[in-house]
């Protein structure tokens, strides 16, 4: 439970896909890559992503694609020929994020790099593979990682909405939820913020847009325009 006592804030907590960089095109696109190089006649159309977009974990959203006819297929496929289709669609995305095909939201550089000045604590909880964190901050931030703790999708049992990702980086941070804000965009984030007892800012992606955002602390279009001033009056 969020606790009402008005806290200084420590930390801001960041989630990846769809709240620090606009990606999950780029990740529908390779998926479809992927279908196509299996030759599993597949494919991803926005609407259907959209709705897979409610699972995370790209492993995770292959199992859960299962309507028929496709069923059999999917049931068919070893978990080793799943790794693989998995590693090629990962390939892929790495290929367009080095491209330059995946950029930053807008107002996020300028808010971490006030967050940096102001000496608050940088996290990013993500359920997203270790490999698509480390590369798209290598393409983000050439001068040097501005996050102090990184959990990825490799570092939990459980991933959102379970708040498992969001308790190890509040651990490996140091701070107390109360004194952190997560920003995120999509609601199993929103959940697994929450749950964790840190208060969420809500910045939908074209994805999200439209889903029930009841239980953040705000919700807005982007980051644009924020001050350190506004996110410490969401924790009073």
């Amino acid at each position: 439970m969020i606790s009402s006592m008005t806290q200084e804030l420590q930390a801001l907590i960041f989630d990846l896909d769809g709240t620090l960089a606009d990606t999950e095109e780029a990740h529908r696109q390779a998926f479809n890559e992927a279908f196509e190089a299996f030759n599993l006649g597949w494919d991803w159309d926005p609407k259907l992503y959209k709705h897979l977009l409610t699972i995370a974990g790209g492993k995770e959203r292959l199992f859960a694609y299962a309507p028929a006819p496709q069923q059999e297929i999917l049931a068919g496929l070893h978990a080793e020929t799943l790794a693989k289709l998995h590693a090629e669609k990962t390939k892929r995305y790495r290929a367009k994020v080095v491209d330059g095909e995946v950029g930053l939201r807008p107002g996020v550089a300028h808010l971490i790099n006030e967050a940096k000045a102001s000496g608050l604590k940088l996290g990013l909880a993500s359920t997203t593979s270790r490999a698509n964190v480390k590369e798209l901050l290598n393409v983000f931030f050439r001068k040097g990682n501005p996050f102090q703790a990184i959990v990825a999708g490799e570092d939990v049992k459980a991933k959102k909405p379970d708040p498992e990702v969001y308790l190890k980086t509040l651990a490996k941070l140091g701070v107390s939820p109360q004194a952190a804000l997560a920003i995120e965009d999509s609601v199993p984030g929103l959940k697994a913020a929450t749950a964790a007892g840190i208060r969420c800012l809500i910045t939908p992606c074209p994805w999200t847009e439209g889903d029930n955002f009841s239980q953040a602390a705000l919700v807005r279009p982007d980051l644009q325009g924020l001050t350190l001033s506004d996110l410490q009056l969401l924790l009073t």
